[in-house]
């Protein structure tokens, strides 16, 4: 009569007293090496680590949590992740925060308000967050973060200055006065500029660093166009540049259209294909350039002249500031950090 083998059930996962089994030692050994302890013999140390990587041991963040008190794990709060600029920063704060041995709880946001926002750090501090990084882009965002009693740590990206919290921020003042200064010093009389969303500091931030620009040279400004960030309202204000670009409407405008500031790349990709519908030539009759420097940006028809922000930099000084925080109590609430931003000149804005 045949016997069926039992039937094996699911594996159990390695725990540390296996690791201490395999090697022979302790449990307070492998706890030790877990916790880079100085007091551990180097040979110790490489026979735990090696046991550690042959069984697949993983440590219970759990039980550390208890026993430490610390999970290790940051909170992130963002609001339009669907958009190069804050896609690019949660991604540099997640990468910076594993880099600092953290891990990272993401909340998004279709839009912010107190109540969302409340909700949002009710949810981290309910996964035992340390801390929170709030990318606060909007301005609505600034004053639902200011109505918040927060209860661990936080700091803010793009916020501006008016919070009484640490931040980090790209110097999008910085940005537009090299963009503008560049298309102004190849010889136009003066820059026009496609504006992000009224509503958004970096957008505000852009208009004021050109619109200073101008005003320091002495030249007319003109009336700036708005959108939205997508590339449909850069074509919709495109259209309406080409019919002031010289030679392409029934008379000459009082001020023409040669060289244009559009507030990001993806605006300024629907503002290239406006000028090209209407047979424009860039750069030959219009100069563009652009803001982001988005991967896509040197593969236009032309490559975009653009601003670069270094958000690997940015998310390195939040996370930085965040667990610097976390570890001293006598931080100043006030504190910044501002990261400088390149001008990358493509042939959008400089002929061959």
């Amino acid at each position: 009569m045949s016997q069926t083998a039992p039937r094996s059930g699911p594996r159990r996962a390695p725990t540390m007293a296996d690791v201490a089994q395999r090697v022979g030692v302790s449990h307070q050994t492998v706890s030790r090496v877990l916790s880079n302890h100085p007091n551990v013999r180097e040979s110790t140390r490489a026979d735990v680590l090696r046991a550690i990587e042959e069984l697949g041991y993983r440590r219970n963040s759990s039980a550390r949590a208890l026993v430490t008190r610390r999970t290790l794990t940051l909170g992130v709060v963002a609001c339009n992740p669907t958009l190069f600029g804050p896609a690019s920063m949660l991604f540099g704060l997640e990468e910076a925060a594993r880099d600092e041995g953290f891990m990272v709880s993401a909340v998004t946001l279709r839009r912010y308000s107190a109540k969302a926002l409340s909700d949002a750090i009710d949810h981290l501090s309910e996964w035992g967050v340390e801390g929170i990084v709030v990318i606060v882009p909007h301005r609505a965002a600034v004053a639902a973060l200011a109505e918040l009693r927060l209860p661990f740590p936080v700091v803010t990206v793009e916020g501006g200055h008016s919070l009484p919290i640490p931040g980090v921020s790209v110097d999008q003042d910085l940005g537009a006065r090299l963009v503008t200064s560049h298309l102004l010093n190849a010889g136009h009389r003066t820059v026009w500029h496609v504006a992000g969303p009224s509503d958004w500091l970096e957008a505000e931030a852009r208009v004021r660093g050109w619109r200073g620009t101008l005003e320091d040279a002495g030249v007319e400004v003109p009336p700036p166009l708005v959108g939205d960030w997508t590339p449909l309202s850069g074509y919709r204000a495109g259209q309406e540049l080409a019919g002031r670009v010289a030679g392409n409407g029934a008379r000459r405008r009082s001020l023409d259209v040669t060289a244009v500031f559009v507030a990001n790349d993806q605006m300024a990709l629907g503002v290239l294909r406006a000028f090209r519908e209407a047979g424009l030539s860039v750069p030959g009759q219009v100069a563009i350039a652009g803001f982001d420097d988005i991967p896509e940006a040197e593969f236009f028809a032309p490559p975009l002249t653009t601003v670069r922000q270094d958000f690997a930099a940015v998310g390195q000084a939040s996370i930085r500031l965040l667990v610097s925080r976390l570890e001293s109590s006598g931080m100043p609430d006030d504190e910044r950090v501002v990261i400088e931003p390149r001008l990358i000149i493509r042939r959008s804005s400089t002929p061959s």
